[in-house]
């Protein structure tokens, strides 16, 4: 057994042979469909156009970030086959359980499908409330009627990341020329570059958000770690995967605990090396990379749409996105015939619905986590029907709120929300560090640079958005 925190110990299981380091597909797609949104799309594009591409340094240093706690939370999770969740409640169960409501409030707005649906509409004329009440519903009925749910979504986000990667570079490549990419690139390498203006009141807090956007935002490392324990990555290989609803009964009894390997075990240690060169491979290259990717077409779309036409850039630094994404879209349509402005909207499109597929099913994984371990009388059903139960609910408030409420929430809750989601990436920075180096056996435990870099994270994240707080008086947005 192997006794950490408050919770019960953990039986000692050998830890299964590593897959090979290179692969196509891995956990890191339902971050990938998680992070690649709005941010990538019309964040740091608008940023470049406001401040030049010199500004792109803090999205590398952003999404760097993000890579190495992408590891740290894929460090738990393969080492006890349990959530981070489970990990935080073996510090202090209140801290588990601020996540709990924290997802509650910030992760139940129909704020991804409303956009995607929107650009749907400029493309069909089909009404965005009516395609995105019925992408709910198909949602819903896709993962009633799965056999196991992580496999579907797996194949469902690869095919359409895959789309929306390749597509969107052969657009900037037909739409940008050679300076719009030059310029992209080596705004990466400007470090230190932090123009005077973006100091002010209107542009600081926006800029810190979008750091911290850049990539998932929120809870979704969190939920990550439940990903990879479907996927069966290390210690995760021994805990059932959760069933659509329609085959619940064929769902294994789900333990109370997660397990541990033998750390004084040479062979083991071989075996968690292999293990972490592998989500390495996944953070570096599957993250990193294809987060990068997207971003940079997409900023080399906006340049060449605000060359073309000026009115772009005025649209965009006023915030009015809708607008700037529409005008942007006749701007593709111009260069390159009406199709080419078809498929932009497309893209948006795809964004929004790559970001519900996996929001709904991340927290619908997550809430259903918690309850099943923490709600007293909740292990009397199986993982699959909490679940569904959290998946149902939360289609059918995103549908009533959809046709009979604001798509986005009153300003003054999507301000609270944003707060909340800003909160918790510094608020998950400290989890691990506590979880990490207290949970864990020594030999597996994170070194200094790594300890460095989360804590550094956590001040970063909480640091910016209470200085935005008190001297402006806004939260990061």
């Amino acid at each position: 057994m192997w006794k950490a925190g408050r919770l019960e110990p953990m039986p000692i299981r050998e830890l299964p042979e590593p897959p090979s380091s290179v692969h196509l597909l891995g956990p890191t797609v339902f971050l990938v469909a998680l992070g690649v949104g709005i941010g990538e799309s019309y964040i740091w594009p608008r940023l470049v156009l406001v401040f030049g591409p010199g500004i792109r340094w803090l999205f590398l240093v952003g999404v760097s970030l993000q890579a190495v706690v992408m590891l740290e939370m894929a460090r738990y999770a393969m080492a006890t086959g349990e959530s981070i969740f489970s990990g935080a409640a073996r510090v202090a169960k209140p801290l588990m359980w601020f996540f709990f409501a924290t997802a509650i409030l910030v992760y139940i707005w129909p704020g991804h499908l409303s956009a995607g649906a929107s650009a749907l509409e400029q493309v069909t004329g089909i009404p965005w409330v009516v395609s995105a009440c019925i992408g709910l519903l198909l949602v819903g009925v896709a993962f009633t009627l799965a056999k196991v749910i992580y496999n579907l979504l797996e194949k469902v986000l690869s095919l359409l990341i895959g789309l929306l990667v390749v597509g969107t570079a052969v657009v900037a490549s037909m739409v940008g020329n050679l300076s719009d990419l030059t310029g992209t690139l080596t705004g990466m390498l400007h470090f230190g570059y932090f123009p005077e203006a973006a100091m002010s009141a209107t542009w600081f807090p926006i800029l810190v958000g979008a750091i911290a956007f850049a990539g998932p935002s929120g809870m979704q490392q969190m939920w990550y770690t439940l990903h990879l324990r479907d996927k069966g990555a290390g210690m995760g290989a021994h805990i059932p995967r959760i069933r659509g609803l329609r085959h619940a009964d064929e769902e294994e009894a789900m333990p109370s605990r997660g397990f541990m390997f033998d750390t004084d075990d040479p062979d083991e240690l071989r075996k968690w090396k292999g293990w972490r060169r592998w989500v390495t491979f996944d953070a570096l290259l599957l993250f990193w990379g294809i987060t990068m990717l997207v971003t940079i077409s997409f900023t080399v779309l906006a340049q060449s749409a605000a060359r073309e036409n000026p009115d772009v850039r005025h649209l965009i630094e006023s915030d009015r996105r809708e607008a700037a994404l529409s005008a942007m879209s006749d701007t593709f349509s111009a260069a390159g015939g009406p199709m080419l402005g078809s498929v932009f909207l497309g893209f948006i499109a795809l964004i929004g619905l790559n970001a519900t597929l996996g929001l709904f099913d991340s927290f619908s994984r997550g809430q259903a986590d918690m309850t099943y371990h923490f709600v007293p009388g909740a292990q009397r059903f199986r993982m699959s029907h909490l679940y569904a139960a959290f998946l149902w609910g939360l289609i059918i408030f995103a549908i009533v709120i959809l046709l009979f409420g604001p798509a986005h929430g009153p300003d003054a809750i999507l301000d609270t929300l944003a707060f909340l989601s800003a909160f918790a990436m510094g608020a998950y920075c400290v989890v691990l560090l506590l979880v990490n180096n207290r949970m864990l056996p020594k030999p597996i435990r994170p070194n200094l640079l790594i300890n460095l870099i989360i804590g550094f994270g956590a001040v970063f994240y909480l640091g910016m958005l209470f200085y935005c707080l008190f001297n402006y008086g806004v939260v990061v947005s």
